[in-house]
């Protein structure tokens, strides 16, 4: 597995968000909230395992992010990430109240994602 780079965390850690692509689509993707916890790039789905966005990336496990004018394609993990430790305290470190319903909410953390660099970097 391929790590992110300082520079890609520091990255993750200052913007607000990013927009994920699940598969080989040109969707424009879904924005979402991202966190970096040991050095690895996590997001959540609010409305759980249900949302269409978390459904594509669970039914691909690859696609593409966005952040701001950077590119990567990306590895998609959705198994067993739920109870991943330092998540909640990232999520709520970083977006305070308005990260409550992922941090409370079963459903979203069940929806808990982890994205990894591919081994090829995105055109």
């Amino acid at each position: 597995m391929t790590t992110w780079t300082p520079e890609d965390q520091t990255l993750f850690s200052e913007t607000y968000s990013l927009v994920l692509t699940a598969g080989d689509t040109d969707h424009p993707g879904a924005e979402i909230g991202m966190v970096v916890v040991d050095g690895e790039l996590y997001v959540r789905a609010y409305r759980g395992v249900g949302s269409r966005w978390y459904r594509a990336a669970r039914k691909h496990g690859h696609g593409t992010i966005r952040v701001g004018t950077v590119h990567h394609d990306v590895l998609l993990t959705t198994d067993g990430l739920e109870r991943r430790a330092g998540l909640d305290a990232a999520f709520l470190t970083k977006y305070g109240s308005v990260a409550e319903a992922l941090v409370a909410s079963p459903e979203a953390r069940a929806a808990t994602i982890r994205i990894d660099p591919a081994s090829a970097p995105a055109p």
